[in-house]
């Protein structure tokens, strides 16, 4: 199958999906913002303008994609602007389409997930073939690599983060020593990713592995993949998970513990570095299941909706209809 991608911002539409009710109540301003071609630290720039606060006390829960239609929540200290009036906030390329008042500012990651129309124009391959490939994906969801958007564009990030963590040129600024470290990590576990996809294991549990919990960041050790566990694993309940690598013991063994310990050997010194940085070793599902997922077909147009929890990323999704890779879908920010 061929398809352009994103030719229009409204070909790529992403809600997000907070998961709670708004307070009601508080001293910061809870704002949904719709946008077209805006980054999201541009607009919480504008925000904290009109609010008349400091922009570093602007909260939003995740970046969203400029080259899109999107709509995702901020909170803004506002104590004497009503709600009315933070309606008629708006700029070039956003404005506000709901406010309520909050007690705490909004935290990265305090979303849920994200809701995702997503257009394909020109789209070249047989209907039932399509038709065939979108139902395996609902039914075994795809593998969870981090998107292009995580490291930067044309790979900057994580170019910044091999000249730091393994030549030793420092990042003075905080925020690009972050994402430095966030594409060190996503370029280790894709690469073990890659490894599980290429023997088939990514979306099933090994003896050894650390199951990750649906939606959450709890795992625990798998020491026998029973029926009742292969049944869980089926029922997307657990995922077969990865490394965020740092500081700290895996404890994953066996088979998925050498396979980890062969993949990582190419990137020795970008793992050393990640722990001399101090950051602490995590797991992240393998697979991401894509739910409530449909799609429709007008001639040579294809839209595909779905919906995955935080931190996964669509164009792995798009990336397994196609049949390509997910560094082919271009710079977007992290849904």
């Amino acid at each position: 199958m061929k398809a352009r991608f994103k030719v229009h911002h409204d070909d790529f539409v992403v809600r997000e999906w907070l998961g709670f009710e708004p307070d009601c109540d508080g001293d910061h301003m809870l704002v949904t913002v719709r946008k077209r071609g805006a980054n999201t630290l541009w607009v919480a720039k504008q925000l904290a303008l009109f609010g008349q606060a400091d922009v570093r006390d602007v909260g939003f829960a995740g970046l969203k994609d400029r080259h899109a239609m999107t709509e995702q929540a901020f909170t803004v200290p506002s104590r004497t602007l009503t709600p009315e009036a933070w309606l008629e906030c708006k700029g070039e390329g956003f404005e506000v389409i709901a406010a309520s008042r909050q007690r705490r500012k909004l935290k990265r990651g305090a979303h849920k997930g994200n809701d995702f129309e997503i257009t394909l124009r020109d789209v070249q391959g047989d209907p039932s073939a399509i038709d065939a490939r979108l139902r395996v994906i609902q039914q075994q969801g795809v593998p969870n690599y981090f998107g292009p958007q995580r490291f930067g564009r044309a790979g900057q990030n994580l170019d910044a983060a091999c000249d730091w963590l393994v030549h030793g040129r420092a990042i003075r600024d905080r925020h690009q020593r972050g994402f430095a470290l966030s594409a060190a990590r996503a370029a280790l576990f894709n690469a073990v990713l890659q490894a599980r996809v290429e023997e088939g294991s990514w979306n099933r549990l090994l003896e050894g592995d650390l199951a990750n919990l649906n939606g959450s960041g709890s795992v625990f050790a798998v020491q026998d993949v029973d029926p009742t566990l292969q049944q869980r694993c089926e029922d997307f309940d657990v995922h077969p998970s990865g490394p965020l690598w740092g500081m700290g013991q895996s404890h994953i063994q066996a088979i998925p513990a050498m396979l980890e310990a062969r993949v990582l050997s190419q990137y020795t010194p970008l793992a050393e570095g990640l722990v001399r940085a101090g950051v602490e070793h995590e797991r992240r599902a393998l697979r991401v299941w894509v739910r409530n997922m449909s799609w429709s077909h007008v001639e040579s147009v294809l839209l595909v909706k779905f919906t995955l929890h935080r931190g996964a990323f669509a164009t792995a999704v798009i990336a397994e209809l196609l049949g390509a890779a997910v560094a082919d879908f271009g710079e977007m920010e992290e849904a």
